[in-house]
């Protein structure tokens, strides 16, 4: 087992050490393939003139190029903007305007929106991936084999989900290190996060966003072998990690609650498992106990966002002590609570959450954003949560979910958990409706695994939460939507309920 750290030093002293396997053809790239790649668009890209601090665009389907251009992107000092390949037309040339986007990479399955969008960004530099008529071949991107000169490590370019307005672009600062130097801090956060070096990383989440993307790429900076899926499956996931024998992979609430409903989970062998990193959204405490007892003790973790990356970690162990928490902050982190005010808050008492990470990002286009996410160093994620006495991070809810009925704060994800909790249930979201007496009334709508009546789903309601927490309208749905990383957005799906009232 190789004790190397980094791609670019594994690549050099390990060239045949498999790097990625794409599981929908079989493909199985080396990390000497992937460099080799990776160097040769490099030199690509720098002949079409992109150079240090500009935007390349990916609007791509989860591919092994993918991970070759975000690594050739890494070392000429490039932005990478990945782009959600869901978008709408005027939503993608949107984003790809607004990052100013120089150059722009599509494949067949994403090309016709893709490609009227950057028309109407006005980027004439598209090229394409497999068979896409009518656009410059990808291969012409590919230039000559050797490293690149004057390498510096370039910067990942998130857009936030927009589900409150328009997504704003999130613009790191270049650290100007080298590639290897900034790959060590992906590799210290990966150890902290206890991944496996040498490992096999099951990869089935969407590459544009941040989540796995970079829970990814750290995997590939310690040495491990991802097994690159197109999407989420159920039972194609499970088979996954018991054919490949996988140690770590990244998942979401809602993928984990998706695994424990699988029809027979249990016979497949997940016992390779190490590491099951989670974030991206509020789990409910009965799945996570529930993930817990199947897997053992191998979740970990963590609370941050896009702009602050991770914030706080906590293994199993610590989260059976502290139910609901998703852990403490990192060495040379800090959490705290502050009411709208900006006052510090007591211990034990729920506010705004803080986070102070040492840097700071801008959102492109709009520094009164910038300015507005930020105190006094401290970041601003918009959740609600607060510290114990021991400091251990407690989320309630995002801020902008937050329902207000008669003047009292409910927490959706608080309601979301117990109905997750019925064995019935296999989805729920619950959002504030406008009411005339109340302000915002409390609704609910269901998703069932196995039929169960409305009544039955308010008395496990009672059952748990305190009255003015229940909700006043009950409902079940043949499905809910959700984006590809499984998040309800509530904002669209409470203005489709008030339209249809």
């Amino acid at each position: 087992m190789t004790t190397i750290r980094g791609f670019w030093k594994l690549a050099a002293r390990d060239p045949q050490r498999p790097a990625v396997v794409t599981v929908a053809d079989g493909e199985v790239t080396t990390f000497g393939e992937l460099a080799a790649t990776a160097n040769r668009l490099s030199n690509g890209l720098r002949g079409r003139g992109l150079g240090v601090g500009d935007v390349l665009a990916l609007v791509l389907s989860n591919r092994v190029e993918y991970l070759a251009l975000q690594l050739a992107a890494h070392q000429i000092g490039l932005h990478l903007l990945p782009v959600n390949r869901h978008l709408t037309t005027p939503e993608t040339a949107h984003i790809l305007a607004d990052s100013g986007a120089a150059l722009v990479v599509v494949d067949e399955r994403t090309a016709e929106v893709a490609v009227a969008a950057a028309a109407q960004a006005g980027i004439t530099a598209v090229y394409g991936i497999g068979v896409v008529a009518g656009l410059r071949d990808y291969a012409a991107l590919l230039g000559e084999p050797t490293p690149p000169a004057d390498r510096v490590a370039g910067a990942m370019l998130f857009y936030s989900s927009g589900t409150t307005g328009r997504p704003k672009g999130i613009l790191r600062q270049l650290s100007g290190l080298t590639p290897e130097l900034e790959q060590e801090r992906m590799i210290e956060a990966g150890e902290a996060l206890g991944m496996t070096p040498d490992g096999m990383f099951l990869s089935v989440g969407p590459l544009y966003h941040a989540a796995p993307n970079q829970n990814m790429f750290m995997g590939l900076q310690l040495g491990q072998t991802v097994i690159l899926a197109p999407r989420f499956d159920p039972a194609s996931a499970l088979a996954l990690i018991q054919n490949y024998a996988v140690t770590d992979t990244f998942l979401v609430p809602t993928m984990m609650h998706r695994l424990l409903a699988a029809p027979g989970r249990v016979e497949f062998d997940v016992s390779s498992l190490r590491t099951v990193l989670h974030g991206g959204g509020m789990c409910p405490v009965a799945v996570k106990r529930a993930m817990i007892d199947w897997l053992g003790p191998v979740l970990m973790e963590y609370y941050g966002s896009s702009e602050s990356r991770a914030v706080t970690l906590i293994g199993s162990a610590d989260w059976l002590r502290h139910e609901g928490s998703v852990g403490r902050p990192k060495p040379g982190l800090k959490v705290r609570i502050c009411g709208e005010d900006g006052v510090e808050r007591p211990v034990g008492t729920t506010g705004m959450i803080q986070l102070h990470t040492g840097f700071t990002v801008e959102y492109i286009g709009d520094p009164a954003k910038t300015a507005s996410s930020y105190q006094d160093g401290y970041f601003i994620p918009g959740d609600i949560g607060y510290l114990d006495e021991d400091g251990w991070l407690f989320v309630c809810d995002r801020r902008t979910d937050l329902i207000v009925s008669g003047g009292v704060n409910i927490y959706p994800a608080e309601i979301e958990g117990v109905l997750l909790a019925h064995p019935d249930v296999h989805d729920a979201a619950v959002f504030g409706a406008a009411d005339p007496e109340w302000g915002q009334s409390v609704v609910a709508l269901v998703e069932l695994r196995e039929p169960v009546g409305t009544e039955e789903l308010a008395r496990h309601c009672r059952e748990s939460l305190a009255k003015f927490k229940l909700p006043r309208v009950l409902e079940v749905v043949a499905a809910l939507p959700r984006t590809p990383m499984g998040k309800v957005n509530r904002g669209a799906l409470r203005e489709a309920y008030e339209s249809s009232r």
